[in-house]
């Protein structure tokens, strides 16, 4: 079946197609695709992952056409302007 995956950061971005047998994994699909291997940093233990924009578990099986896809944290800095002080 044919399914990708997708991780993007703040200058890089890949998405990957990839065959893949029936049956399998988020899990498999990201161990097949390479992509820990272009970004090792990926950590599968911390980061969630999702099809089409909804949260998955990695033993979660795909179907053919998925995108899976790799989130990273969320974090937000806030400058002087961003306080909670209404005066």
């Amino acid at each position: 079946m044919n399914v990708s995956v997708a991780y993007t950061e703040e200058n890089r971005q890949a998405w990957l197609p990839i065959s893949i047998d029936d049956n399998a994994s988020i899990e498999d699909v990201i161990q097949a695709s390479g992509i820990t291997q272009r970004f090792p940093h990926i950590d599968l233990k911390t980061q969630r992952v999702g099809i089409f924009g909804k949260l998955a578990k990695l033993d979660t099986t795909v179907n053919e056409g998925d995108r899976i896809e790799i989130y990273r944290k969320v974090t937000r800095v806030l400058d002087e302007d961003d306080d909670d002080d209404d005066e």
